[in-house]
């Protein structure tokens, strides 16, 4: 099945007033959270008039709809296609799926990265050394990871590489095919954790060779906690065969059979227990305003804002960890600084919302953000 293809890219429309937390706080966090639009709040409110008044009858037509709407839309915004996208409340739950899937027996090593999201590697790291060996690529510089590191680090023994499309220590974006060329040399999978990515790039799994995307809709997509998904290469979809279920993922769910389990042939299979369908509706919120605008308007606005931020804090001494080429930036800017936590709430006191983490504040502007949003922060940087 074809997708539908996406709205036409907004090119002029200025969208920080569908964001009201603008009102009255300069909001540089959306790394961590992003910003509730007046979209997604009508979406839940619609999602709660109709459990008000229909109850469990929605779930049969308008919530079930709503539900292969964000599975389509998903696919859509990441470059994949219909039938390889299964919903999850969240990438914990995701990388189970897959985990839990794959078979160790012939090859028991797991490649992750020292500057990945620790919930990748624990994912494995969790089932022992018995079962997998977790090999962990270190970074030199704390901002990327060689490909020369993957070359020694995959061999034949490997099962998956799992990684990030963009690190969220550093905000670089890592050349991810050419990951996938030297995983699949050596026979393995590859996952990618695109958290970071999704939402605030253009992102195209097919094009990247990927065999595990996922994603959701915490930060960058707009869709806040609650809601995430995991993209699968249709070829490899019906051999995959998880030891964890739940009954979303069996094709004939309402014969209520407890004698046979019987997954669905696409993504799905992948699925587990019943959605929780404010986050569904709250996401299909913030994927309107992400379609409306187009990943490569949203890039280009967000790096317009992110390069004139790492400018000024160059200038001001902040010292920025970030990529050497601008080319492989993202919104995400990490700061030097010897109490991240007491820099936070020093801004915090001025409504400059960011965030900490080890021995950094992180800043990260989005395309709803203007320029005397960074500028506010550097200069409440330079009075303390």
């Amino acid at each position: 099945m074809t997708l539908a293809p996406a709205p036409a890219p907004a090119r002029s429309r200025d969208y920080r007033a569908e964001f009201p937390i603008f009102r009255d706080t300069i909001y540089l966090n959306s790394c961590s959270l992003g910003a509730l639009s007046t979209r997604s709040r009508i979406r839940v409110n619609q999602c709660l008039d109709l459990w008000e008044s229909r109850g469990a009858a929605a779930w049969y037509d308008v919530w079930w709809a709503a539900l292969a709407e964000l599975r389509t839309r998903y696919a859509r915004v990441i470059g994949a296609p219909e039938g390889s996208v299964a919903l999850h409340p969240n990438i914990s739950s995701a990388l189970t799926a897959v985990a839990e899937s794959l078979d160790y027996r012939l090859r028991r090593k797991v490649v992750v990265t020292s500057l990945d999201f620790p919930t990748v590697a624990y994912q494995w790291l969790a089932k022992g050394a018995g079962v997998v060996d977790v090999a962990v690529v270190e970074s030199p510089d704390g901002i990327s990871v060689p490909l020369e590191a993957f070359e020694r680090a995959v061999d034949d023994r490997t099962a998956i590489v799992a990684t990030s499309h963009v690190y969220f220590t550093s905000g670089a974006i890592q050349d991810i095919r050419s990951v996938a060329d030297i995983a699949h040399r050596r026979g393995a999978l590859l996952l990618v954790d695109g958290y970071h990515a999704a939402g605030q790039m253009p992102v195209d799994v097919r094009a990247l060779d990927v065999d595990f995307y996922c994603s959701g809709g915490l930060k960058w997509l707009l869709g806040g906690s609650g809601v995430a998904f995991l993209h699968a290469r249709p070829e490899l979809v019906a051999a995959l065969e998880p030891r964890t279920a739940g009954w979303f993922g069996h094709r004939e769910q309402f014969r209520f059979d407890p004698r046979e389990l019987a997954l669905h042939d696409d993504a799905r299979r992948l699925e587990a227990g019943t959605p929780a369908m404010l986050p569904v509706y709250a996401q299909l919120g913030g994927l309107d305003v992400i379609e409306e605008l187009g990943t490569a308007e949203i890039r280009r606005r967000t790096m317009l804002l992110a390069e004139e931020l790492i400018e000024l804090a160059r200038a001001a001494g902040l010292r920025p960890k970030v990529a050497a080429d601008p080319a492989v930036r993202t919104a995400i800017v990490m700061l030097p600084t010897d109490d991240p936590p007491a820099t936070v709430r020093r801004l915090a006191e001025a409504r400059i919302v960011t965030d900490a983490r080890p021995g950094h504040v992180r800043i990260s502007p989005y395309f709803y953000n203007v320029a005397d949003d960074h500028r506010a922060a550097i200069e409440r940087l330079n009075r303390d």
